[in-house]
């Protein structure tokens, strides 16, 4: 499991089919109005299956959310290993507390250590198809997209382009 963010509202720089003559281009500045969100992540290593869940913040509350969802997918008896990074959220107490009552051990890689994280190698694609050369007109949309890409790279997780994306960020 893994944050992936901020997620703000402006062009991303990319490569695209554009007129010979007059290529549409990326504005000098934009306005950050939109403020920014958060896609908080989790890979099921064993169905090889990705979920996220677009939040306002990275709060442990948002945290906890999304790790009840989570544990609503699988049955009671089967226990949860979460990998999980440093972040403070994903210590604080009612977390923990939660896990402990709901079978989900909670296993922490070292300090600065990402790439000890499976799902590390899941951002890069999610970067180059859904962000990369993108310009969405607000949040709405681009969590659209994010879904979309999400089921996409579901049904086609063994799609050549979506393995040479992944290969480029090394794991563990």
């Amino acid at each position: 499991m893994d944050e992936f963010g901020p997620l703000s509202i402006q062009p991303f720089p990319g490569k695209g089919w554009f007129k010979k003559e007059h290529p549409d281009r990326l504005p000098a500045t934009y306005h950050r109005s939109h403020g920014v969100r958060h896609l908080l992540t989790a890979l099921d290593l064993k169905a090889d299956k990705l979920y996220g869940h677009i939040s306002d913040h990275k709060k442990h509350q948002d945290f906890l959310r999304f790790l009840k969802v989570l544990r609503r997918r699988y049955h009671r008896s089967e226990r949860l290993y979460m990998v999980l990074d440093n972040f403070s959220p994903h210590k604080h107490r009612a977390v923990t507390m939660w896990a402990d009552d709901h079978n989900v051990e909670l296993v922490f890689t070292a300090t600065n250590a990402s790439w000890m994280n499976r799902i590390e190698c899941h951002f890069g694609p999610l970067r180059k198809f859904v962000l990369d050369g993108s310009d969405y007109e607000n949040h709405k949309k681009l969590a659209q997209a994010i879904q979309e890409h999400i089921r996409w790279r579901n049904r086609y997780k063994r799609d050549r382009r979506i393995l040479e994306e992944q290969k480029k960020i090394k794991v563990a």
